[in-house]
């Protein structure tokens, strides 16, 4: 005859996080490059359409910068560098 109990296990799980740290690529304003140049950088390097480069474009103007993109340092390195490469000021902050 079979014992008439069950037994319960409770089995502990442990979850491995990863912490992520966000940046913001941010441009900021000059008086040398064009509306078009930066719209067509952004369009380019961080695969905006034109409309986000657009309103981008005219925050980076009336706000003096604008976060373009966000993301992981390495992510954000080579766009910074051709964004610069461009003769546009960005900072990964």
């Amino acid at each position: 005859m079979k014992p008439a109990y069950q037994e319960e296990v409770l089995v502990e799980v442990l979850e491995a996080t990863e912490t992520i740290d966000q940046m913001d690529l941010v441009v900021f304003n000059d008086d040398v490059n064009t509306f078009e140049h930066v719209i067509a950088t952004l369009i380019r390097v961080c695969e905006h359409t034109p409309e986000q480069a657009e309103q981008c474009t005219l925050l980076i103007h009336h706000k003096g910068k604008c976060a373009v993109k966000m993301g992981t340092f390495d992510f954000l390195k080579p766009m910074r560098e051709a964004i610069c490469e461009a003769g546009i000021d960005a900072r990964i902050l």
